[in-house]
């Protein structure tokens, strides 16, 4: 088994354990129901940045794959974490909007880096 799908592995299982503890903590009334929300998708924020910080250390082939997965992996660790930041702090109405809004401007950009980066080497 590969680090990569260890690591992976790890996530999806350390998620399924904090919703199961918040969901308990909620049922013996330790915390909300706000509160269980808030926990469960801070921690997908977190884990989206994780992602996004290991984007630049896995390996490309050329420079341009390099240039990429710079650009991917800088605008998805900032989004996660402004997503999880937002689920932490923010009323719920707005963290939803702006916090999936975040993701797509992160998707966005990389998308958009890759675009630049194909009409400029058709231009060369």
């Amino acid at each position: 088994m590969t680090k990569d799908l260890k690591s992976s592995l790890a996530w999806g299982g350390g998620i399924i354990a904090v919703a199961l503890a918040a969901t308990l903590a909620r049922r013996t009334g330790v915390i909300d129901a706000d509160a269980v929300t808030r926990i469960v998708l801070g921690v997908i924020g977190l884990m989206v940045a994780w992602y996004g910080n290991r984007m630049p250390k896995t390996f490309a082939p050329n420079e341009i794959s390099r240039q990429v997965t710079r650009v991917g992996g800088w605008s998805m660790a900032l989004s996660g974490l402004l997503y999880a930041a937002l689920w932490a702090f923010a009323p719920l109405d707005v963290a939803l909007i702006a916090g999936c809004g975040a993701i797509l401007i992160g998707m966005a950009v990389t998308f958009g880096y890759c675009v630049a980066l194909r009409n400029r080497m058709k231009a060369a």
